[in-house]
């Protein structure tokens, strides 16, 4: 993290960055693979029960994933990415006026969400901006790592103006930056074949989203809007040929589908080149690196697939880290008495999804409708 950056709002503002987190040696894994299926928001179980059971799942899991790690030399790459986007969204907000420093807040690893409210009270902001790096909301995600945050400032007598982006699903610099990446994996795949675009997103058990999570629905409008970008039409637009599908299933619960290998099987055995784009990941990890470029790599091969291109995420792509700051600019921008503002303080999902953050504002039709709400 760096400092010393501008914001038109003038006065110190606190840029809070939130991901995941992942385990920073072999050591750490167990440990973080326990922070993670310990959170109330991943396994709903009361207390006692969920420790025992993110025991058992952990110390399970831990020889696999610690092969995982293995690969990426003994360690994840996402803090040293997100702080990556971190210098570069201070960068694209120099010229506003005003002093703004980002920060960085894990969910189950280091720095974890105490360290970063540490931080941020240490630097005295006159306002706060959390900004979780997941393009769509759900439960599991940013309403956790929004709900620990709160938790973290209210134990650390943190009291400061504060404000929360919770999505940008079709945000125009995120679906122009993902559409870049794929049309140039359609012209690589193209030259085998008439290719077929996988959408691939982390996956969620059915169960949160028949309970009002808005992430399916979500990443559904990323992907139609990065369809829409991708004109003119002999690159695809309307007419290309793809699926929205899932990776990353875990345990006995019914998950919401498609799958991404069984996608990939398929693709073998209609002999159709694949080009594979990471749309809920913002920046390379070992669900990109290892389980898209490693393992379904591998598949594909036996599957038959003629050509498998994976594509990389948007990391600090100049249009995404523009988006960022205009998702900051309009959410710092947004009259706090009214709750309305530069986003006109809209809500994306539809109503029927319970678990959406911005339920007590009016629905937005806007595509480039950021969806941004107090917290």
């Amino acid at each position: 993290m760096s400092g010393g950056d501008k914001t038109r709002t003038g006065g110190r503002t606190a840029i809070v960055l939130f991901n995941l987190g992942g385990p920073d040696g072999l050591e750490s894994v167990e440990p973080f693979l326990f922070n993670l299926f310990n959170d109330p928001a991943i396994i709903a179980l009361p207390a006692p029960l969920r420790w025992l059971v993110a025991k058992l799942v952990a110390r399970r899991r831990g020889p696999v994933a610690r092969g995982i790690y293995r690969k990426l030399g003994g360690a994840s790459p996402l803090l040293a990415n997100t702080e990556a986007q971190a210098r570069a969204l201070e960068a694209a907000l120099t010229t506003d006026g005003g002093a703004t420093r980002c920060f960085i807040a894990m969910r189950y690893w280091k720095p974890f969400t105490e360290d970063a409210v540490r931080a941020v009270k240490a630097f005295s902001p006159d306002r706060i901006l959390l900004l979780p790096l997941y393009p769509q909301f759900s439960t599991t995600t940013t309403g956790s790592s929004l709900a620990a945050w709160r938790r973290a400032a209210r134990k650390a007598g943190l009291e400061v103006p504060t404000r929360a982006v919770c999505c940008f699903p079709r945000a125009e610099g995120f679906v122009e930056a993902v559409a870049a990446r794929v049309r140039a994996g359609l012209a690589e795949a193209a030259r085998v074949g008439t290719p077929r675009v996988l959408f691939s997103a982390h996956g969620l058990p059915k169960k949160i989203v028949a309970a009002g999570d808005p992430y399916q629905w979500q990443v559904e409008e990323s992907c139609a809007a990065i369809v829409r970008a991708l004109a003119p039409p002999d690159l695809g637009g309307p007419n290309l040929d793809y699926v929205v599908c899932y990776q990353s299933r875990v345990g006995p619960l019914e998950w919401i589908g498609p799958a991404t290998d069984k996608e990939i099987e398929r693709a073998g055995a209609e002999k159709r080149p694949l080009v594979v784009a990471p749309v809920a990941f913002v920046s390379e990890h070992s669900e990109t690196l290892v389980e898209l470029d490693i393992e379904y790599a591998h598949l594909a091969a036996r599957a038959g697939v003629p050509k498998y291109v994976r594509v990389p995420t948007v990391a600090t792509n100049a249009a995404f880290i523009a988006s960022l700051a205009e998702l900051a600019r309009a959410a710092l921008g947004r009259d706090e008495s009214t709750g309305s503002g530069e986003d006109g303080g809209m809500r994306l999902c539809p109503a029927n999804f319970e678990k959406c953050p911005c339920e007590n504002y009016p629905r937005g039709p806007g595509p480039s409708n950021p969806g941004v709400s107090r917290s």
